[in-house]
């Protein structure tokens, strides 16, 4: 498997703040670069994709454009939970243009200084996890820092698969 090259490295950190949307998955908190996320929605009626992979919910229709929308907690191999009132859909910008992630809940915007973040240890860094970049230390939490480029495919499959459902309504 090739490596991948994060977004944003834990080294071009140091030193730098980095600006952040924490949100909750299971009992864990994670945080992706503001600068990716487009908006953070309600969770709201999602249409199933045959065929894609199992951690795509499937799409829906975000004022009148198609997203796709993935499961994080099945992305990252938690198992799935009910949605709840905190539930969220953290629309982010990616290589494959709008996607949906859906989120136990979304807690806060944060400003991390560099000399807070530190490399994850190769013992969890693993192909299931590529997703994650560094872990912020904080007084009283860690935080992973998720490459989004690590979360979603590399190919264009969401991307064709969202068009195909809109080419078909």
């Amino acid at each position: 498997m090739a490596a991948r090259t994060p977004e944003h490295t834990v080294e071009g950190a140091a030193g730098g703040d980095e600006h952040v949307v924490v949100f909750r998955l299971a009992a864990e908190h994670y945080a992706l670069d503001i600068q990716a996320v487009q908006e953070i929605v309600r969770i709201q009626a999602i249409t199933t994709i045959p065929g894609a992979d199992h951690y795509v919910e499937g799409i829906t229709n975000l004022r009148g454009r198609v997203v796709p929308v993935v499961d994080l907690r099945r992305r990252c191999g938690l198992p799935v939970s009910e949605v709840t009132a905190e539930t969220r859909i953290v629309v982010v910008s990616s290589s494959n243009g709008m996607v949906g992630l859906i989120v136990d809940a979304v807690s806060e915007v944060l400003r991390i200084r560099g000399e807070q973040i530190e490399p994850p240890s190769t013992i969890v860094r693993v192909p299931e996890n590529s997703y994650l970049r560094g872990i912020a230390k904080l007084d009283d939490r860690l935080i992973s820092l998720m490459d989004l480029s690590g979360i979603l495919p590399s190919d264009d499959s969401l991307a064709l698969g969202a068009d195909e459902a809109a080419r078909a309504a």
